[in-house]
């Protein structure tokens, strides 16, 4: 259990270091950048099949602060460092058309930081604290470059976050107010022997609206679209692949089926604002002719299939939801890296402006085609699989509409990725780029990792991998307000 604190310690130390020491070594900030990312790695795969409670400091629940590591945070910290190293990876050439390295590496580890911290928390404040961490440094990142787009992205998404977080922040209080904890497990164990208030209820749809909106659900998308696609391309990566994931859906889960236990009302309305998410989304995204902007408006989408899956509440549904989760950190991160590489090496996202980019590009092509192939749900790509299980679940629970509807938008989707390989890659090579060439080294590296990963990530399902990392995070979703028994008996 002393490996726990180092998720967020290792960061956060690093983090205030390298402005202190990097001044005169310009190589320093990427080595260290790059050395934590890995560690955390080593880290987050080392705790795979392991559960537990930190008591920091030693001192016990009520009085102390408790993390928790149990499967589901153990499948989130594995997904964020992954594609966090990747980003790093990634960021060692591309960030070389920006102005400041050491204060890129020390917001992005300020970044991942927050998002251990928030899977790892067991108190509710905490979770805020941590949340505000990686918003706030992702407020930063997204106007890195300081152009006017950028800056008014980032002001936008600055705007609505605050207003997210005061959303969470006033649930926080009415929870505490009406249970006297802000200790997870116990604001859980009060509400199962007592059952929901009308404070209660309230503080639900309060959080649903704050972490709705860092989730980008359908009605609450508005900020997704201009932040994603202004940001630098690994940061789109971070945001898009697991920032969203982290401060939206997991805390959704976490919160939904582990401190107020499902409903059927809870049940329906993450359903329908699944539903919304997964069809609005794509169907924004069909017109889109900024590469980055598309890729944005599918994470919309995306996202609203994880949250389908969720909300369904069957054991199916929670693995189809989960295993979707972690597959869309992958493949959209890939796509990210993808069109950040197009963009360093023609100065452009308009898609209308490319065209045979696989003849000069070739590494660049065939790993955006695997991660095209991958969120349009062809197998044997990993974006089939949870897609599939996703559809099942819904037949299974008596819900044949949204299953059309999923694979209606998958055929959206893929109608959208055939669009951006026809203009992007495939047609004839215009004359203005036969003097591009490929990118350098390591951004090829970064993305030859992610696209391995999507070719090999349906491997998951089989028993040996199946029981040792998603089958013990659906146990904990399923076990619902049973965390509380399991936190407290440790």
């Amino acid at each position: 259990m002393n490996i726990i604190p180092l998720f967020i310690v290792l960061p956060l130390t690093v983090a205030f270091i390298i402005p202190m020491i990097s001044r005169k070594f310009i190589k320093l900030p990427d080595v260290l950048g790059n050395l934590t990312t890995l560690t955390l790695v080593f880290l987050s795969v080392s705790v795979i099949g392991k559960t537990g409670v930190y008591m920091i400091g030693g001192w016990k629940m009520p009085l102390g602060i408790n993390m928790v590591i149990d499967g589901l945070s153990v499948l989130m910290l594995v997904t964020i460092n992954v594609v966090a190293f990747a980003s790093t990876l990634y960021s060692v050439d591309y960030m070389k058309m920006y102005t400041s390295k050491l204060r890129y590496y020390s917001l992005f580890l300020l970044m991942l930081t927050g998002m251990n911290g928030v899977v790892l928390t067991g108190d509710l404040f905490n979770l805020y604290v941590f949340l505000e961490i990686a918003s706030i440094a992702s407020y930063a990142l997204v106007g890195f470059g300081c152009e006017y787009d950028e800056l008014e992205a980032a002001f936008k998404y600055l705007v609505l976050g605050i207003v997210a977080s005061s959303f969470i922040l006033f649930g926080i209080a009415v929870i505490y107010g009406s249970v006297g904890s802000l200790n997870m497990a116990q604001i859980s164990e009060v509400i199962k022997q007592r059952g929901m208030n009308n404070a209660l209820l309230f503080a639900a749809a309060l959080f649903l609206m704050g972490f709705g909106l860092k989730a980008a659900l359908v009605p609450f998308h508005a900020w997704l679209p201009d932040a994603h696609s202004s940001a630098p391309a690994p940061i789109s990566a971070m945001l898009s692949g697991v920032l969203i994931k982290t401060l939206g859906i997991y805390t959704i889960i976490r919160v939904v089926y582990n401190i107020f236990g499902i409903s059927e009302r809870l049940s329906l309305i993450l359903m329908i604002m699944g539903t919304l998410s997964m069809v609005i989304g794509v169907l924004l995204a069909l017109g889109q002719w900024d590469f980055k902007r598309l890729l944005a408006y599918h994470s919309i989408s995306q996202v609203g299939y994880v949250i389908l899956g969720i909300g369904l509440g069957t054991p199916l549904g929670i693995l189809g939801g989960l295993f979707h989760l972690i597959n869309h950190s992958v493949f959209k991160a890939l796509l990210f890296l993808n069109a950040g590489s197009v963009e360093y090496a023609t100065g452009t996202r308009q898609m209308e402006e490319m065209g045979g980019l696989s003849e000069k590009m070739p590494v660049t092509a065939t790993t955006s085609l695997i991660a095209s192939m991958s969120i349009a749900g062809i197998p044997p790509f990993n974006g089939f699989w949870s897609k599939l299980i996703i559809i099942a679940a819904c037949i299974q629970a008596g819900h044949p509409v949204l299953a059309l509807l999923a694979v209606i938008a998958s055929i959206l989707t893929l109608a959208s990725f055939m669009k951006v390989q026809k203009y992007v890659f495939f047609e004839k090579l215009k004359e203005k780029w036969n003097d591009i060439r490929e990118v350098p080294l390591l951004m090829c590296v970064a993305m030859v990792i992610l696209s391995v990963l999507c070719v090999f990530m349906g491997l998951l399902l089989i028993p040996a991998a199946w029981n040792s990392f998603l089958n013990p995070a659906v146990q904990v979703v399923l076990e619902g307000t049973g965390y509380a028994l399991r936190v407290l008996g440790q």
